[in-house]
């Protein structure tokens, strides 16, 4: 069989490494965004991503798919060849601070689709959306190319599970789940993805189906550490480290706890409850386990705030006239992206306290009013450390050097288990969550 041209829709933190994917394989891809400067230094070579195939980072992986002439990205739909017959859309769906779901990227992108697909092309929901998205707002808006889903054209979706850092290993060995308008169209989808997948692959009556069961897969992360995180203020009470508590009951072989940290970030999880709660509330179904979750997941960055100004009281400093050095911006250990990242809402809460914030992260590209490009320039004079996402070097630094630098009393705040193989003695106060 010919190997189709697949074009991949939306390349950020998902589509980039899935595009390249299907260049790596000998597939003619296609990256569309309509962020005329991400296309740019995409075409450059440049990204962010921390990604890797193998011992290839993906800018060498993204810098040679270029020179091939297999990969390129674009922002004008017009520079599609006839030749696609495969549509990848990866745009997601974010919310608003209050829950409120913003569709309009996902829907616009499939707008300007509408007008690209032929008859017998495939394509395929990969972003994670509302149960029933793509049969209610996709299908239709694409049925105004006077192209019917299922009869004129294969339209499928299959939920995009891969953890940031892992995605060319995820995207090739993570089970697949695909639900199609046909069987058909589900059989031309798995055609497509498993040219990329070699993990066995779910084949799912329908697409509700495989869209409920991707949020909840993100759910059943945001309520396991909600409810870990209950279980850490408890633990300090007592005396006991968290920590050892968890590594304990995952001796059990039908145990899985995650661990506490700064809070719960990223694309993913923090968004998964807002898909459900419009379906729970149209269908008057209440949902009190998922919102409770996400409400305690989402206070964490306050009581982080809370607990450092109680131990800088100590000292004594008021927030208002504190330094505060903090290592880690990213959304999760060892990742550049910053989008949903507890660790950047604990900075701006502090910032907007009135204290001294310097943050350090060496792979968040975005530079915030208290970013700084060195651990030295964050701990100077520092009444405190926190410590809130690991990124690579954080553990090698030397922090008997560091802490001359500080306050003569200086805290350090542990929210990653950091302090369980790094020396931290010489602070007069340590608190780890």
């Amino acid at each position: 069989m010919n190997q189709p041209t697949v074009a991949v829709i939306g390349l950020g933190f998902v589509g980039l490494p899935l595009a390249l994917s299907y260049a790596l394989r000998g597939v003619q891809v296609i990256g569309v965004d309509v962020n005329e400067a991400l296309v740019r230094s995409i075409n450059e070579g440049i990204t962010h991503h921390t990604e890797s195939y193998g011992d290839q980072p993906i800018q060498t992986i993204l810098t040679k798919e270029l020179e091939s002439g297999r990969f390129y990205a674009t922002s004008n739909w017009e520079d599609l060849p006839s030749s696609v017959t495969a549509y990848l859309v990866t745009v997601g769906i974010p919310t608003t601070e209050d829950g409120t779901i913003l569709s309009q990227p996902l829907l616009g992108a499939v707008s300007s689709l509408a007008s690209h697909i032929k008859r017998e092309d495939t394509v395929i929901i990969r972003g994670t959306v509302v149960p029933g998205f793509t049969s209610h707002e996709i299908a239709p808006r694409l049925s105004i190319s006077g192209l019917m889903p299922g009869v004129d054209f294969h339209l499928a979706y299959a939920s995009e599970r891969i953890a940031e850092g892992k995605a060319f290993h995820e995207f090739e060995h993570m089970p697949l789940a695909v639900g199609g308008v046909s069987p058909a169209c589900t059989e031309a989808a798995v055609d497509i993805l498993t040219k990329v997948t070699k993990a066995p692959v779910t084949h799912a009556s329908c697409m509700e189906v495989v869209e409920f069961a991707k949020v909840i897969e993100n759910v059943q992360r945001d309520v396991n550490i909600a409810m870990v995180q209950e279980f850490a203020r408890l633990a300090e009470a007592m005396g006991l480290d968290i920590y050892e508590i968890i590594m304990v009951a995952n001796s059990h072989t039908r145990v899985h706890l995650l661990t506490p940290g700064p809070g719960v970030g990223g694309y993913c999880i923090p968004n998964a409850y807002h898909y459900l709660a419009p379906v729970g509330e149209r269908l008057q179904v209440p949902l009190p386990l998922t919102s409770i979750a996400r409400v305690i997941n989402e206070n964490v960055p306050h009581v982080i705030v809370e607990q450092t100004e109680a131990l800088l009281s100590s000292i004594p400093v008021s927030l208002p006239k504190a330094r505060v050095a903090i290592f880690g911006l990213g959304m999760k250990d060892f990742s550049s992206d910053d989008r949903l990242s507890p660790s950047v809402e604990i900075a701006k809460l502090l910032y907007d306290l009135g204290a001294e914030v310097r943050a350090f992260d060496p792979l968040v590209p975005t530079k915030y009013p208290f970013s700084v490009d060195t651990p030295e320039e964050a701990v100077k004079e520092a009444h405190v450390v926190l410590f809130l996402t690991e990124q690579p070097g954080m553990r090698t630094l030397s922090y008997h050097e560091l802490r001359k630098q500080m306050h003569a009393e200086a805290i350090f705040i542990d929210t990653r288990n950091i302090t369980s193989s790094v020396d931290v003695s010489m602070f007069n106060t340590v608190w780890k969550i």
